[in-house]
C-alpha cells in the first residue's frame, strides 16, 4: 500500500507542520486515538464489551493522546467533580507528555448534551416535525455553549441520515424522510453548534438509514442514483453551507463495501469532489468491525491500513485497531506512513482551531448548571412546534370550547413516564437505565403532572392501564371504570427509548410490526367501547399503522402525534390538547399504513406508489407534510414565470389567508414534479417550505426563490443535471394541491457543480386582518 494517491487539500500551519515533523511513530498513533476512561459493562455501543481494553490508562497516554472519550456521559458524574478531574488531566497531558498535546474532549449532543443533569430536548424526528431551522440552531448554540463551558470541544451530532424504512430502530435520531428538510435543519444544528465553539459532526456518512429490511447494521443496496439525490445532499449542504468540521463514518456497506474502508465516499466525495478539510472520525468500534463484522480484513491490523487509506483520521472510541496492530504494519513496511502523517495533520489542525494548542486549563469552573432557564424555554418551544395533530372531530382543544370537561382520565403507559419523553440518545434512556435509582437531575414533568398543573379546577384520575411492551393486561379493568367516571379520556400510548433491546425504539431495537408495541391497541379499544371521547396521544420514536385510529367508525375523537419531544414535552402536550399552545407541527415522515408497504417514501415515482398492477396498497395514511390546526389556512393564486432556463432561479408567490377564528402558524409547503425527463422522477418533490404566522383574518404572501439545481437528478451520464422540460407546482402536501401552477424549465441541459445554490429563498409579505385593517 502507497502513498501516491494522497493529494492533502488543506493549507496547514508552519506550527502545525513542524509539530507533527517531530513527532514519533507513537506519537503520532496516539493522536489518532480516543481512550474511554469510564468504559465498563454498560452497552452503550455495539459489541462493546469484547473491545473493552486492558490498557491502564496512564499507559495509554505515555505518548500523549488525541481524543477522550465521553468523560461526562459514560455514567452519572457530578459535572463540577468531573470537570476539575479533566482540567487536571489536560494539565497532566501537558505536563508530562514529550509535546504537551491536550486532548481533544468528545461527547454524544443528539438531544443536548449527553451528561448528568443537562437539558434534554426534543428528539431530532421532532426538529423535523417543527420545520423550523431557525429554533434548532437557536438550540444547537446553547448546546454548544453548555459543552464548551465544561471542557468539550467535539459534539457527535446531528444525524442525516434520510429515513427509508420506520422498522429501523435509529428512526427516531434522523430528522425527516425528505432530504431538504434534513439538510435544511441539519446544517441550522450544525451552525449553532459551531457557533459556541464546539466542532459538530456529521452522521453517518453515508447510507446507514437504508438497511435491508430496516435492520440495524443490515447491507445496504443503495444505487447510485439513490444515493447522489437521496442520500448525499444533505451531507452535502452541512459541507458546504454549514461548514461542518467533522464526519463519521457509516456501519453501512453498500453493495458489499463497507463504508469505512471505501475510499469512493470518505475521500472521492468528502474531499475530492466537496473539498472538505476537517477530521473524519471512525463511528464507535467500526474499523475493528471491518474484521470482526464485515470480513474484508484478516485481523485489526488490516482493518486499520484499509481504514485510513479510506479517510478515517481518528478511531473511536479507543485504539482497537490503530495502535499496536497498526503500527506493526507500518514497521515492517506493509504500510505507508504518509497515510498516518496525512491523518496526523488533519487531527493537529483541528486541535489547534479548537484553541487546543495553546489552552492552559488554569482553573475549571466551579458552578455548572446545564439546564439554565435559557435552555428550558428553547426545548419547551421547540416541543410545542413539533405536536403534530392528525385528526380532530371538535374534542380538541379541551379548554378551548364553550366549556372546559369537568374531569379528565389520563391512562395509558406513557401517560405518566418521564422517559417516554425522551430519545435513545437521551442521557435517561442512553445511560441511567444502566443506573437504577440516580435521580435524572432535570425537572421531567409527565403528561399526567403536566395536565394536572394545566387545568387545576378539573378532576384528572389516571390509570396505565398496561405497560409499553408485554401482553399483561391485567390493568384494563381499572383503565376502564376510569375512563368511563370522566368527560373525556386522554390515552397516551408509544414507545420506550433504549438499546440493543432494552426498549421498543432506539439503536438496535428493530422491528417487524408497525403496530403499536404490547397490548397497546387493544388498551385503546378498550377505552374506545366505554363511549368516552378519546383524545390519542402517541409518544414515539417513529411513526406507527395506526390507520385503524383515523380512518374508521369508532376512531377517536382525535389524534396527536409526538415524536419524544424532550423535558418540557409534557407541558408542551398539555398546552396543545386545552389550546393554550396552538398546533404547528408537520409530519416529518409519511405515517405507514403497514410494516408491509415498507420500505416507503414520499419521493416515489408513478412505479412506487399504488395502483392497478398490484393488489398491495402503500399509500401513507397520512402523507409526509400533513399536520391540522386549530385554525384553517386557506392558499391561493400560485404565480410563476411562464418559463426560466435551466441553471437559474425562479420565483414562485402564493397567497396564505387564516380563515379560522384563532392565530396560527401554517407551515407552507412548494411541491414540483418533472413531468418527463430521462430517468424516473419522484411524482412529488418538496422545493421549500415556511412557517407563516397569521392572525384571524390575516393574509400574507409568501415567495418562494427556487434554484433550478432543487429539481436535478442524476441523469443516464452518471452526472447531476438539470433537464428542460415542463414541471408541475403545487402548495399543499403531497399528496393534496390547494394551489397549481406550471412552469417550462428551457434552455440546454444544466450539469449542477458544488458552487450552485442549494436553498430556496423565502419571503413573507403580511396584510393586515379585514377586521383589524383602517
Amino acid at each position: 500500500m502507497t502513498a501516491e494517491r494522497i493529494q492533502p487539500v488543506h493549507e496547514y500551519s508552519d506550527r502545525v507542520r513542524d509539530l507533527v515533523a517531530s513527532m514519533t511513530l507513537d506519537e503520532k498513533l496516539a493522536q489518532l486515538v480516543g481512550f474511554w476512561v469510564d468504559q465498563g459493562d454498560e452497552v452503550v455501543a455495539p459489541l462493546a464489551g469484547e473491545m473493552a481494553t486492558s490498557t491502564r490508562y496512564e499507559e495509554f497516554t505515555a505518548h500523549g493522546l488525541g481524543q477522550l472519550t465521553r468523560v461526562y456521559g459514560t455514567r452519572p458524574v457530578d459535572p463540577v467533580e468531573r470537570a476539575a478531574w479533566l482540567w487536571e488531566e489536560q494539565r497532566r497531558l501537558v505536563r508530562e507528555t514529550r509535546l504537551g498535546i491536550p486532548a481533544l474532549v468528545h461527547e454524544e449532543c443528539l438531544t443536548g448534551l449527553a451528561a448528568w443533569q443537562a437539558a434534554t430536548f426534543p428528539t431530532p424526528l421532532a426538529w423535523g416535525a417543527s420545520f423550523d431551522p431557525e429554533l434548532v440552531e437557536e438550540m444547537a448554540a446553547l448546546i454548544g455553549r453548555s459543552m464548551r463551558e465544561i471542557g468539550v470541544h467535539q459534539g457527535l451530532a446531528p444525524v442525516l441520515d434520510v429515513i427509508r424504512d420506520p422498522r429501523w430502530g435509529r428512526v427516531d435520531e434522523c430528522i425527516a424522510e425528505d432530504p431538504y428538510v434534513v439538510g435544511t435543519i441539519g446544517t441550522a444544528y450544525v451552525r449553532g453548534l459551531q457557533s459556541s465553539g464546539v466542532h459538530a459532526t456529521l452522521k453517518h456518512f453515508v447510507g446507514y438509514s437504508a438497511s435491508q429490511a430496516g435492520r440495524n447494521h443490515a447491507p445496504v443496496h443503495a444505487g447510485h442514483r439513490e444515493i447522489n439525490d437521496v442520500l448525499l445532499p444533505p451531507f452535502e449542504m452541512a459541507v458546504f453551507d454549514g461548514e461542518v468540521r467533522s464526519v463519521m463514518n457509516s456501519y453501512a456497506e453498500i453493495d458489499g463495501v463497507p463504508v469505512g474502508a471505501d475510499p469512493t465516499y470518505l475521500t472521492g466525495v468528502l474531499r475530492d469532489r466537496w473539498g472538505f478539510d476537517g477530521t473524519v472520525v471512525s463511528d464507535y468500534f467500526s474499523v475493528a468491525f471491518l474484521h470482526l463484522m464485515h470480513a474484508v480484513a484478516a485481523d485489526r491490523g488490516e482493518a486499520a491500513a484499509l481504514a485510513l487509506a479510506a479517510g478515517i483520521d481518528v478511531e473511536l472510541p479507543t485504539g482497537d485497531a490503530f495502535l499496536e496492530p497498526l503500527a506493526e504494519r507500518i514497521r515492517d513496511g506493509r504500510v505507508d506512513e504518509a497515510f498516518v502523517d496525512r491523518a496526523v495533520l488533519r487531527v493537529i489542525a483541528q486541535k489547534e482551531e479548537l484553541g487546543l494548542l495553546d489552552a492552559d486549563f488554569a482553573a475549571a469552573p466551579t458552578e455548572i448548571d446545564l439546564d439554565t432557564p435559557a435552555h428550558r424555554a428553547v426545548a419547551l418551544r421547540l416541543a410545542e412546534e413539533s405536536i403534530v395533530l392528525l385528526s380532530n372531530d371538535g374534542v380538541l382543544p379541551l379548554a378551548g370550547g364553550a366549556t372546559a370537561p369537568a374531569s379528565i382520565a389520563v391512562i395509558g403507559p406513557n401517560a405518566d413516564s418521564s422517559e417516554a419523553l425522551m430519545g435513545c440518545y437521551s442521557f435517561v434512556n442512553h445511560v441511567l437505565a444502566h443506573h437504577p435509582g440516580v435521580e435524572a437531575g432535570i425537572a421531567l414533568p409527565s403528561v399526567l403532572e403536566s395536565l394536572r398543573a394545566e387545568m387545576p379546577g378539573t378532576v384528572v384520575a389516571h390509570s396505565a392501564g398496561c405497560a409499553v411492551e408485554g401482553d399483561d393486561r391485567s390493568g384494563f379493568a381499572e383503565a376502564e371504570a376510569v375512563a368511563r367516571s370522566a368527560d373525556v379520556a386522554v390515552v397516551v400510548v408509544g414507545d420506550r427509548a433504549g438499546l440493543f433491546g432494552r426498549g421498543t425504539v432506539g439503536e438496535g431495537n428493530d422491528v417487524e410490526s408497525l403496530e403499536l408495541p404490547g397490548v397497546q391497541r387493544q388498551l385503546v379499544e378498550t377505552i374506545l367501547a366505554t363511549g368516552t371521547p378519546v383524545v390519542l396521544v402517541v409518544l414515539s420514536g417513529r411513526p406507527y399503522a395506526i390507520g385503524w385510529a383515523l380512518d374508521c367508525a369508532g376512531a377517536p375523537g382525535a389524534v396527536v402525534q409526538a415524536f419524544f419531544p424532550g423535558e418540557e414535552g409534557g407541558r408542551a402536550l398539555a398546552g396543545v390538547l386545552t389550546g393554550r399552545v396552538q398546533v404547528t407541527g408537520r409530519l416529518p415522515v409519511s405515517l405507514p399504513r403497514s410494516a408491509g408497504a415498507q420500505p416507503f417514501s414520499y419521493l416515489h415515482p408513478i412505479l412506487g406508489g399504488s395502483s392497478e398492477i398490484t393488489s398491495a396498497d402503500a399509500t401513507p395514511v397520512r402523507p409526509f407534510g400533513f399536520g391540522l390546526s386549530y385554525t384553517r389556512f386557506e392558499h391561493s393564486d400560485l404565480a410563476v414565470a411562464d418559463s426560466v432556463d435551466a441553471g437559474e432561479s425562479f420565483t414562485a408567490t402564493v397567497r396564505v389567508c387564516n380563515a379560522g377564528d384563532r392565530a396560527g402558524v401554517d407551515v407552507v409547503q412548494l411541491y414540483g414534479h418533472d413531468l418527463f425527463a430521462q430517468v424516473t422522477r419522484p411524482v412529488a418533490q418538496l422545493l421549500g417550505y415556511a412557517r407563516v404566522a397569521l392572525e384571524p383574518g390575516e393574509e400574507a404572501v409568501v415567495r418562494f426563490v427556487v434554484p433550478t439545481p432543487r429539481l436535478a437528478f442524476t441523469g443516464i451520464r452518471g452526472e447531476r443535471i438539470v433537464e428542460p422540460g415542463t414541471v408541475d407546482l403545487w402548495v399543499g402536501t403531497p399528496t393534496d394541491s390547494e394551489a397549481t401552477a406550471t412552469i417550462e424549465v428551457t434552455g440546454a441541459e444544466y450539469r449542477v457543480t458544488t458552487a450552485d445554490e442549494r436553498y430556496v429563498a423565502v419571503e413573507v409579505e403580511r396584510t393586515a386582518p379585514a377586521a383589524l385593517a383602517g
